[in-house]
């Protein structure tokens, strides 16, 4: 019993629960992300083509996904199938019981077709016809001119979006001119000048755009004209498009240099790619490009603001009943939940704020709004409201922590108030200020809810950011990751066909918080030095 008290009282128990509790909370954290990796990672990586001939006679092929005990037949397994064709077939998984297969084999000419409109097909090609010349599949030029087909298909693709941005870049001055003629018309006033514009300017737009409608038709006509020829594991033949070709691989031919290359393909489409089919397929680029522009609105917006405020309340503002009612009112604002900000960002940014902006400087576009709806601007403001009692408790932390001799000796040396906060204070008090923006940083990135109220959408026709003036259009709406993932695991209407694309999400917003939380670290660091180096 002594030995046992003696080991208490040394602390040696309360080391071993620390160090005990550290290891759990790694392990937590260590397999959440183990989990992730582990299905992202292999979503990509490409599976053979699998042909089933069941008892029944029939033929089925696709990639083996899963294998599971069968609940109806206990001792047997049963397998779940991904047989894609869902323009012919309605669905994209089946599941097969192993007692119903008699021949499992993994055909060497079976072909995976990505296509940009109802998921994969798996099938056996048969025939290229481009310009009504068929080019059988067993001809030896038949996977280099399928490649070379599909990349021009793609070069037009490319050609034909850009030609429809330069047409709406055309006319966006009609419609502008549209704009303020329907709003001068809702008024009652006088017209004619803006319809003698608008006239004109309809006038310059069938001139500047005539080339490029003229092209966007030979470019359309060209698309229509490749069609690959497929088979089902059944003989059943179906024409496949080229255009609606993203990627045609033989997937049971391909060697290990071959996989990697196109598993290296696959993540950079997955990374800088558009998202197609409800989310589901495709890229997320404007849900990563959304969620980095909006943290860094959200930042600018509530890093000054919060130091501001706690400089105030550390520095300047008298211990009272004011002083202590702002400090309990941060507190309770770090425990809102954030939908509660959502809603108070709806009511006061977009129709309070937004509105009134729409009524002074657009309305003659109004009642169709412009501010006064949800937005990239709106959202970033929402959650930097969110995340000012972080950054507001944090830098008082950091300026709590500066001894007050060190004031007093700033103050001695003849440095006025101002000069001893700014070159004494906050170079003591930075690292506590970017360790509240990096928490900001962090929290802003996962939230969803605010967003969902303030201007995030399933799909976003333009980003935020292009090459139009003003360039950063702050009244669109976006995308955001955390969306994304929550849209495509609870909305998707094929939910097991994406949940790969939600872990793999989610692994990309890990990487990105992490990114901008060493970004922010390393600039704290920098900082540091920066003004521990200028410091009275």
């Amino acid at each position: 019993m002594s030995l046992v008290r003696r080991w208490l009282a040394e602390g040696s128990a309360q080391r071993w629960l620390t160090g005990a509790c550290v290891l759990i909370a790694l392990a937590m954290i260590g397999g959440l992300v183990a989990v992730v990796v582990d299905v992202a990672g292999g979503f990509f990586w490409p599976r053979p083509l699998v042909e089933l001939t069941l008892t029944d006679g029939s033929k089925v092929l696709g990639e083996v996904w899963d294998r599971e005990p069968d609940p109806a037949s206990p001792g047997s397994t049963r397998l779940r199938l991904k047989v894609g064709n869902r323009d012919l077939s309605g669905v994209d998984f089946r599941w097969i019981r192993q007692s119903a297969v008699r021949r499992e084999a993994v055909p060497a000419d079976a072909w995976l077709l990505e296509r940009r409109e109802n998921g994969n097909f798996y099938g056996f090609p048969r025939r290229l016809e481009v310009e009504n010349s068929p080019l059988a599949a067993t001809s030896p030029q038949f996977r280099q001119t399928l490649q070379r087909t599909v990349i021009e298909a793609y070069r037009l693709l490319e050609e034909e979006r850009s030609l429809f941005r330069q047409v709406d870049r055309q006319h966006a001055p009609v419609a502008k001119l549209m704009a303020l003629l329907a709003g001068a018309q809702r008024r009652g006033a006088d017209t004619r000048e803006l319809e003698v514009r608008l006239a004109a300017a309809q006038v310059r737009e069938d001139e500047s755009t005539r080339p490029a409608l003229e092209r966007l038709v030979a470019v359309r006509e060209a698309l229509a004209r490749g069609k690959l020829v497929m088979a089902t594991a059944e003989g059943r033949e179906k024409a496949v498009p080229v255009s609606a070709i993203v990627r045609a691989v033989p997937e049971n031919a391909l060697s290990g240099r071959q996989k990697l290359g196109l598993y290296i393909a696959r993540w950079g489409e997955f990374l800088t790619g558009q998202p197609r089919e409800s989310n589901t397929e495709g890229g997320i680029l404007p849900a990563i490009f959304g969620t980095a522009l909006m943290v860094l609105l959200m930042t600018v917006a509530v890093v000054p603001l919060g130091v501001i405020t706690a400089v105030y309340l550390n520095e300047y503002a008298r211990e009272g009943a004011f002083n202590n009612a702002v400090r309990l009112a941060l507190a309770n604002l770090a425990g809102v939940p954030s939908i509660v900000f959502g809603a108070f960002g709806l009511a006061f940014f977009v129709y309070t704020l937004g509105g009134g902006i729409d009524r002074l400087f657009f309305s003659d576009v109004l009642p169709t709004p412009t501010f006064g709806t949800g937005g990239i601007l709106w959202a970033s403001l929402t959650l930097a409201l969110l995340t000012l009692p972080v950054v507001v408790v944090a830098t008082e932390e950091g300026l709590q922590a500066v001894p007050q001799a060190v004031r007093d000796g700033a103050r001695a040396l003849g440095a006025t108030r101002w000069q001893t906060l700014r070159r004494v204070v906050l170079p003591y008090a930075a690292p506590g200020i970017l360790t509240g923006a990096i928490l900001a940083v962090a929290r802003g990135a996962g939230e969803v809810a605010p967003l969902m109220l303030t201007g995030v959408v399933k799909l976003a026709p333009a980003m935020p950011f292009d090459g139009i003036p003003p360039f950063l259009h702050l009244d669109r709406k976006f995308m955001h990751l955390g969306f994304y993932i929550y849209d495509v695991g609870f909305q998707s209407p094929n939910v097991e066909a994406a949940k790969p694309m939600v872990y793999a999400a989610v692994l990309v917003l890990l990487v990105l918080v992490v990114v901008l939380n060493l970004a922010a670290i390393t600039l704290r660091n920098r900082l540091r030095r920066k003004l521990r180096g200028s410091a009275v």
